[in-house]
């Protein structure tokens, strides 16, 4: 089924307007990610965890009081387009460089540009640093003194965590703001508003575009807004109008332009992976394991979706049969974080084949699951009198841990004595099993005679 995105629309200049012929040549020419460009915070697609209604960066950025800061997260979210809505809205003037071809004398040159403007006038001044990972330790240090004075604020944009690769000096007077993937809805909501919009986008343009087109270019970028619109733009430009001058994308069309083939993912996909995924863990198949999660990450799911449930699973599944499983997750998803995709597939994989050869047991979650039932049924469940609290003023005179036994005092560093509430006094939640560690558990509970 084809939607009808776009008509054609005649464009008229604003009365009072006026227009820079060579201006508006140049920007016609510029790509259509850059175009679309969001103006304002109202435009802003994503990052509702920091420019949300009410949250900190947005009212610091209202308020014109947002202080040194940095924006790090993958390509094509938003870090630059942020920075460029705060020079567009800010009092203060602004300045822009680049970590890879500026050196400390720009730096410089831009400090005394803002002691000028802050002694002269009162107003306050700007950097916008790309790529600020990439700044060496002299360029950090060039600036550090008027960051000091309140001479210059640094807005640093970087593709990398901040604290592994900047210096520590930096990083003590900046706040750090992380940016995510943009939903897959908002990429959805960016590429109609470029089919649309007449002044930047292509709604002088009568283009017809498949739902699937659109769903597909969401999917497969991966988070990046940039990708989604690149793709739709060599889309637009590469297809001939038919007969009546109409630009129709289909599905063909949209694979070709973004260079992926089309992975059916709609809701009821997108579970089925996950729970053949989470499925092939417990029943320790790499090979499946991989797959799914290699299928899923073409499919543009977000890595940590799966990385999430492998720490789950490293626990439910493997638990104390091998403790090393729970390590292993934990540092794919910090690998995935410091690193990102697709260097981390590699960290992740390999917690993948290891959680999948672990010796499995469930005895965990089984515990668990017994140990929060009783807890929501168990009406009082008092704690006995020696596990009491002895700390307080008056707690001898309650006679509170009085026949509290330390277990240190006797052999092997175990006594037996109560620990859990009268009403549940016997009940056992833990059991280990006969597989790798825990059965190690089970010779030490049996040599203190547990």
């Amino acid at each position: 089924m084809v939607l009808l995105l776009g008509v054609i629309l005649g464009i008229t200049e604003s009365e009072g307007t006026s227009v820079n012929l060579f201006s508006a040549n140049t920007e016609g020419r510029s790509p259509l990610a850059d175009r679309m460009r969001p103006r304002t915070l109202d435009e802003f697609l994503g990052q509702e965890q920091l420019i949300g209604p009410g949250r900190l960066l947005r009212r610091a950025i209202e308020a014109d009081k947002l202080s040194s800061s940095i924006f790090y997260g993958p390509p094509g979210v938003g870090k630059s387009t942020l920075a460029q809505i705060i020079a567009n809205t800010t009092g203060s003037d602004f300045y822009k460089l680049n970590a890879v071809t500026s050196g400390v004398s720009d730096v410089r040159e831009i400090i005394k540009k803002a002691e000028d403007a802050l002694s002269m006038y009162g107003r306050e001044s700007f950097l916008l640093l790309d790529e600020c990972h990439r700044w060496s330790k002299a360029q950090s240090d060039s600036i550090l003194p008027a960051m000091e004075k309140g001479t210059i604020k640094l807005i640093g944009s970087t593709t990398e965590n901040p604290m592994a690769a900047m210096t520590s000096a930096i990083l003590s007077r900046v706040r750090l703001f992380e940016f995510l993937p943009i939903s897959i809805e908002d990429i959805k909501k960016a590429l109609t508003t470029a089919v649309r919009d007449s002044g930047r986008g292509y709604g002088n343009m009568d283009i017809a575009i498949s739902r699937e087109a659109v769903s597909h270019w969401a999917h497969v970028a991966g988070g990046d807004i940039r990708t989604a619109l690149n793709a739709l733009e060599l889309a637009v430009l590469t297809t001939k109008p038919d007969r009546d001058g109409k630009i129709v994308i289909d599905m063909e069309t949209a694979e070709q332009s973004i260079q992926r083939r089309m992975v059916q993912m709609g809701d009821d996909d997108y579970y089925d992976m996950l729970s053949a995924f989470c499925k092939s863990l417990r029943g320790s198949d790499p090979d499946a394991a991989l797959f799914w999660f290699a299928r899923m990450s073409y499919a543009g799911v977000d890595p940590r979706v799966p990385v999430r449930r492998m720490i789950a699973h490293a626990s439910e599944d493997v638990g104390l049969a091998d403790p090393q499983a729970l390590a292993q997750a934990v540092a794919a998803f910090s690998a995935l974080n410091a690193n990102g995709m697709p260097e981390a597939k590699l960290n992740i994989a390999q917690a993948i084949i290891y959680i999948c050869e672990a010796p499995k047991s469930n005895s965990v979650v089984a515990a668990v699951d017994k140990a929060f039932y009783d807890a929501e049924h168990t009406n009082r469940a008092a704690v006995p009198g020696h596990l009491a609290d002895t700390s307080y003023k008056d707690a001898e005179g309650k006679k509170k841990g009085k026949e509290y036994k330390y277990p240190h005092d006797y052999k092997n560093h175990y006594i037996p004595q109560q620990y859990l509430p009268d009403e549940l006094k016997g009940t056992v939640y833990y059991t280990p099993s006969d597989e790798g560690y825990e059965k190690k558990i089970k010779e030490r509970r049996r040599d203190i005679g547990k």
